[in-house]
């Protein structure tokens, strides 16, 4: 096979980051829209990430954010956004840049998206859709196989 000289994963990466971009952007001016809400996995080791030390120490490799019912000023731009959340009832303010999130899920319409690490890695961007078929019906793989590439909501809902 020829070398991707074009980046395509890397262009469908960028894309799908601003899908994230655009449902933030529209959170922060009208707020969010009917049962919407949104987990957001960051990795807490990104350099442009700015996050309490405490956190950062609770969480050393990843963070997920969720944005529903509690969260105060939502200021989205290109390439990053900042938001104030409340940790053990601490209101906390955080800048988060696209690029450090790893995945983003709206489990109202069961959507998600799953980004690879930004780091030379493997670009591939995995997406779950309403009405998905279940993993093991996907064209060319087994469920073990697909499995690795398909973000399942279950893998968001963290305690």
């Amino acid at each position: 096979m020829a070398e991707d000289l074009m980046r395509y994963g890397e262009l469908v990466e960028a894309a799908l980051r601003g899908v994230v971009s655009h449902v933030l952007h529209v959170a922060a001016k009208e707020g969010l829209p009917g049962d919407h809400h949104f987990f957001i996995t960051c990795r807490t080791n990104d350099s442009g990430l700015e996050l309490p030390s405490h956190l950062h120490e609770a969480y050393p490799e990843e963070i997920t954010l969720v944005l529903q019912h509690q969260f105060w000023d939502l200021e989205t731009n290109d390439d990053s956004f900042d938001i104030t959340l409340s940790f053990n009832g601490k209101s906390e303010r955080l800048h988060v840049p696209f690029a450090a999130i790893i995945g983003f899920v709206d489990p109202s319409v069961e959507f998600g998206l799953q980004f690879k690490a930004s780091n030379g890695e493997s670009t591939d961007v995995d997406v779950v859709e309403p009405g998905a078929p279940p993993i093991a019906s996907l064209p060319g793989g087994t469920s073990e196989e697909s499995s690795e590439k398909i973000v399942q909501l279950d893998t968001f809902r963290r305690s």
